[in-house]
């Protein structure tokens, strides 16, 4: 079977997308995406070109972005593009740089894919990148899932080219002589998948010369056996998940009726971006008394007597509240007022837990307001060593209410007081202290 036979089966098969759809093609300039733009040109579908400048690889980078215009210009083809400051994207939300670019695009693509009226997104990945992507995911651990490869349709992004490997796309751009333009770091190995393709699948083909034809086997076999497996577990998960005002409910007894309701659990908690550590961590629990919480990036979950409860992480406040010097009461988001006196000659420091006096010649105006966050530490009234406030929240037999609402009053990046509950011991009245800074919580 031809290659444009091949991937208007796989098309249709798939059903990635109809002869009256406008699609929205997303090209880099490389092999495999100028085929993918030819093939879909030439099976009669309607194209807008669309092009990524990540300013990753200086002038490689803009030489890509000319190359892709003047493609689009050859085609006479809407030419759609975007320039992104991926680090600085990276750094900021202390992500990997690939992590970043693929954020990146996939946002913008469905932008521009909504603004062009495109029914369909398409991406140049071939059954080489899936295979990649599949052993990827093994080495890094994962499910079931993560061992089908990449899926042809998700959403509006489709990935027509699926079905050709990237020796047949190398061919096609022989045959009708396409021009393309080459990435120099796909042949540096610091990328991990870059590692895989230049390293480990030359190694694996010199004890099987045809490992790729059989991983693409195992692949489609896998995402068979995901089908089967998946419809199993959502019959489980109406058995012993709830959901009440917005949270998740995992029943505990009726999960550990389940047969191998390790896997079980695994499923339930991977799609909230809980590990296999934690998910083994939060297994090993279930039997343990109520009141153990565990968090992934996006969400945090509470053992409960009865119930694994999942809600989503709250954000950490963007805002911090200043304290001025001049300050003599704060209104929002607490009521605080402030004082700062001489200090006489038999001055007894406040015991009261929603005041306290502190020497104002150890603090640095402006103060801060804000809500503790992960990381946080101080050193507790009477206490010379730092003490993570997480750890002293346990000790304090805090509620899951009372940290959420707790708020630190900071000083030069040091906590001051943990509001309402603990001075930090560097800021204590001392003998030689001259000046009382008194901060009451109302």
């Amino acid at each position: 079977m031809n290659t444009l036979r091949k991937v208007q089966q796989f098309i249709e098969q798939n059903q990635l997308f109809d002869f009256e759809d406008r699609i929205l093609a997303g090209v880099s300039g490389g092999a495999d995406s100028v085929v993918m733009l030819h093939i879909l040109l030439k099976l009669g579908y309607k194209c807008i070109v669309a092009h990524c400048n990540f300013h990753l690889r200086g002038k490689e980078s803009n030489r890509d972005e000319m190359f892709v215009k003047n493609l689009a210009e050859e085609y006479n083809l809407i030419f759609k593009k975007i320039n992104f400051d991926t680090i600085g994207f990276a750094k900021s939300n202390k992500i990997s740089i690939e992590m970043a670019a693929r954020e990146l695009r996939y946002s913008w693509f469905r932008k521009i894919a909504a603004e062009t009226n495109c029914k369909a997104i398409a991406v140049a990945h071939q059954s080489d990148d899936s295979i990649e992507t599949m052993l990827l995911n093994l080495i890094r651990g994962t499910g079931l899932k993560g061992l089908t490869g990449i899926d042809a349709k998700n959403g509006n992004i489709v990935r027509p080219l699926l079905s050709i490997n990237r020796e047949e796309v190398e061919k096609y751009a022989q045959k009708f002589d396409l021009k393309y333009v080459t990435d120099s770091t796909n042949a540096e190995n610091n990328y991990n998948r870059n590692k895989i393709r230049n390293i480990i699948l030359p190694q694996m083909a010199s004890l099987n010369p045809s490992v790729n034809q059989s991983l693409e086997g195992n692949i489609k076999r896998l995402k068979g056996a995901w089908k089967i497996y998946s419809d199993k577990i959502e019959e489980i998960k109406k058995e012993v998940v709830q959901t009440k005002n917005g949270q998740l409910y995992i029943e505990i007894e009726k999960l550990k009726k389940q047969p191998h309701f390790h896997t079980v659990l695994y499923e339930l908690l991977y799609p909230y971006q809980f590990n296999a550590e934690v998910i083994h961590s939060i297994a090993l629990s279930l039997d343990k008394q109520p009141g153990l919480r565990f968090y992934s990036d996006s969400h945090r979950l509470l053992k409960d007597r009865d119930f694994l409860i999942i809600d989503k992480n709250e954000e950490e406040s963007p805002f911090e509240y200043i304290i001025e010097k001049t300050d003599s009461r704060i209104s929002f988001p607490i009521n605080l007022t402030i004082s700062i006196f001489e200090k006489e000659e038999h001055f007894t420091p406040s015991k009261i837990k929603t005041k306290i006096h502190i020497d104002a010649d150890e603090v640095t105006f402006p103060l801060f307001l804000r809500k503790w966050k992960k990381g946080d530490s101080f050193f507790p009234f009477g206490m010379t060593n730092s003490k993570k406030l997480s750890d002293f929240f346990i000790d304090e037999k805090f509620t899951r209410n009372q940290k959420e609402e707790t708020w630190l009053i900071i000083s030069e990046s040091k906590i001051l007081w943990v509001v309402g509950h603990r001075l930090d011991n560097r800021f204590r009245v001392k003998k030689e202290t001259k000046n009382i800074l008194e901060i009451t919580l109302i």
